[in-house]
C-alpha cells in the first residue's frame, strides 16, 4: 500500500477533545475558543451554550471563513437562526454540531486546506 505525505498546512490543529478539555497543538484549553487554520482566538466569551448570542459570533465575519463549524458542547443543540443569520447573509455557511463532531470536522476540512473556522463551546 502506498503511503502519502500529510500536507496539512494548518498552523492550528486540534489534537484532542474531551468534555471540558481541548488540546490545540501542544496547548490545552478548558474554555471555549475559535480556531481557524491560521488563527486561534482563545478569549472567546461564551462558556456555555446558553451564553451564545449574535454578538459573540460577530468576530466570525472578520475572519471571513467559507464555513463556520459551531460546536455546541457535549450535545448537539439547535441554534436559532437569529443568532447566526448575519453570518448566512455575509455568505458564511454555518453547521451546528456537538463540539466533539465539530473538532473532527474541523480537522478534516483544514487537512483539505479549506477556509474553515470552528467556534467551540467546551462546556
Amino acid at each position: 500500500m502506498p503511503l502519502n505525505l500529510d500536507e496539512n498546512n494548518a498552523i492550528y490543529q486540534i489534537r484532542a477533545y474531551q468534555p471540558g478539555l481541548l488540546q490545540i497543538n501542544e496547548q490545552k484549553f478548558t474554555h471555549s475558543v475559535i480556531i481557524t487554520p491560521s488563527r486561534l482566538i482563545d478569549d472567546w466569551s461564551p462558556q456555555f451554550f446558553s451564553e451564545l448570542n449574535a454578538e459573540s459570533l460577530s468576530i466570525i465575519k472578520t475572519l471571513k471563513p467559507d464555513i463556520l463549524l459551531l460546536g455546541t458542547g457535549s450535545t448537539m443543540v439547535y441554534v436559532p437562526p437569529e443568532i447566526y443569520g448575519e453570518l448566512i447573509n455575509a455568505g458564511i455557511g454555518v453547521e451546528t454540531m456537538a463540539t466533539q463532531a465539530a473538532c473532527r470536522t474541523y480537522n478534516a476540512l483544514s487537512a483539505e486546506n479549506r477556509n474553515v473556522a470552528a467556534a467551540l463551546i467546551i462546556k
